[in-house]
């Protein structure tokens, strides 16, 4: 296969992936307080306290609620410091898993 044949697939391919990227804006909660209500849990003071003690003491997810929906973050590192605020999330949806690869999450403006 020649050099440029394989730099052609893989453009193709970078571009397929970036059509794909979209951005969700919501609040980050946990998966046990999904609807981001945490006032049951009574897990701290505030929503941040909250999710991050549902996070590391009962094994929760980080996910994005947008007030309607909820998807699972593959990111699970970078929502702690987003806790309880909302965000835009980017990156790509895997519908079948209803989770989002994500890319990047900011501060929503």
């Amino acid at each position: 296969m020649s050099y440029r044949i394989v730099a052609a697939l893989l453009l193709l391919a970078g571009l397929a992936t970036s059509q794909n990227k979209k951005s969700w804006t919501g609040k980050i909660t946990d998966s046990m307080c999904a609807t981001a209500d945490h006032k049951p849990m009574g897990m701290g003071p505030t929503d941040k306290d909250c999710t991050i003690a549902c996070v590391m003491e009962h094994g929760a997810l980080y996910v994005l609620y947008d007030g309607k929906k909820t998807w699972e973050l593959t990111d699970q590192k970078t929502p702690e410091k987003f806790a309880g605020q909302k965000v835009t999330v980017t990156g790509t949806l895997d519908a079948k898993t209803n989770t989002i690869h994500v890319d990047s999450i900011i501060p929503a403006k």
